[in-house]
């Protein structure tokens, strides 16, 4: 009787102590669930710190402050103004002085004393030849003044381009993540009308395809942006900052422009043929420099000398005969390189006007093309994907056809944003073939 009394209450202890047990942990599990839910006592939630936002204006001004190619140009500056002042200056004149301790040889006469003398030498420059070596520094000058101009509007033009080809990445990108949203509703609808028995299996992993095709070009899209962000973090010379966004718009189609025009404005006022001027204009005088020297500088003299006995007041004059050479040489290389920086300027002028001509068929085209798509080809490829969504509810279409439709839509949203950032583009490089903001 006692062993069976003992056995029971044996029982009972254990399972009062297993049902303890279970609240224990049950306990645990909860406030263990409650402090992930809420975090540690007095911790405060963490904030992710929102990226930095800039437009395009921000992002030229940015670029040129920092960009090395105009801190090249304003050095280059700096050394042609440097050679102005010393192409500017007279020559110096030279003293030439001496001492020795001298004597009579005369066994009559014993004298010593120190002897000594001081001359005075100062060159007069043909005047011919300083005021060309004057005329072609400065030319340099304002030939380097306009290399800044022309590198501050190829990195504004390098910026927009990056700028517009970012953009293009983030919009692709939207594209890209609305087509994954779309694809899982559609895999998510299929796989229940499979499990109901509306549907083939093969309509399942079919949309399963297609959710995993649309993430990797999610992935791809957004790898995309990462390096036109690199491209245009470097413009600056990462003032941007290693993530950032961008905001803004691709430019509308411009009209009024006309060949002749745009041809007038480079010929007028581009840097580049403005700094190619300035180096002719350098050539040319240094090419009157080089003549202007084979007449000779002349050089006067005077001084004091005194001696054992003597003393006397020199003067003179010195004066280089041009006998045997006559600066043939420096004045064929001028010539040559007058003839260079003429070529040059000829072959900038065609680069430029053949630049303008296809940056300017390029924005008609893209202008066009942006023309079809909003005219209707647009609203057509959403209102055919609105039927096709329609028709696959209610079983009219086979998921093939909500698959190709739904495709459709995208490429045709993923060709306008090409087409609005090729003619953003196209006008951007037209402003720096022409030279300026159109």
């Amino acid at each position: 009787m006692w062993v069976n009394h003992f056995l029971v209450m044996r029982r009972r202890v254990c399972m009062n102590h297993f049902s303890l047990m279970v609240s224990c942990r049950i306990a645990v599990t909860f406030i263990a669930a409650l402090f992930t839910a809420v975090g540690p006592v007095g911790a405060t939630p963490v904030k992710e710190t929102p990226l930095p936002v800039f437009q395009l204006e921000t992002v030229i001004k940015l670029a040129v402050a920092g960009n090395p190619l105009i801190a090249k140009a304003e050095g280059a500056i700096d050394e042609s103004r440097g050679r102005e002042i010393a192409a500017g200056a007279y020559p110096n004149p030279t003293i030439v002085g001496g001492t020795a301790r001298g004597a009579i040889r005369d066994p009559s006469q014993d004298i010593a004393r120190t002897e000594y003398s001081v001359t005075l030498q100062q060159p007069f420059e043909w005047y011919g030849k300083r005021q060309a070596r004057r005329e072609a520094a400065q030319a340099a000058t304002a030939g380097a003044t306009m290399g800044r101009e022309e590198a501050t509007l190829f990195v504004t033009t390098q910026s927009k381009v990056a700028f517009y080809n970012l953009l293009l990445a983030q919009q692709s990108a939207d594209i890209a993540l609305q087509n994954v949203e779309t694809v899982q509703a559609l895999a998510k609808a299929v796989r229940v009308r499979v499990e109901s028995g509306e549907g083939a299996l093969f309509e399942s992993v079919k949309a399963d395809v297609e959710v995993l095709k649309a993430q990797q070009e999610a992935t791809k899209a957004k790898s995309l942006i990462q390096v036109e962000r690199a491209h245009l973090n470097a413009l600056t010379n990462g003032a941007l900052s290693p993530a950032f966004k961008i905001e803004g718009e691709f430019r509308p189609p411009m009209r009024g422009l006309t060949m002749q025009a745009l041809a007038t404005r480079v010929y007028a006022s581009h840097p580049t043929i403005l700094r190619l001027r300035k180096q002719v204009e350098q050539a040319d005088a240094s090419i009157t420099k080089e003549q202007a020297s084979r007449v000779p500088d002349v050089t006067l003299f005077g001084g004091y000398a005194r001696e054992i006995g003597r003393e006397a007041v020199i003067g003179g004059v010195s004066i280089p005969t041009p006998l045997w050479y006559r600066r043939q040489g420096e004045i064929a290389a001028a010539l040559g390189t007058h003839r260079y920086q003429e070529a040059e300027l000829l072959r900038a002028q065609n680069e430029l006007t053949r630049a303008v001509e296809q940056y300017f068929q390029e924005a008609e085209t893209a202008a066009e093309r942006i023309e079809v798509f909003e005219k209707g080809l647009l609203n057509q490829a959403e209102e055919a994907l609105r039927i096709a969504r329609l028709s696959f509810r209610a079983g009219a279409a086979s998921l093939l056809e909500m698959l190709d439709a739904q495709r459709v839509a995208r490429q045709i949203r993923l060709e306008y944003a090409e087409a609005r950032h090729e003619l953003s583009i196209a006008l951007s490089k037209l402003e720096g073939a022409v030279g300026g903001a159109i």
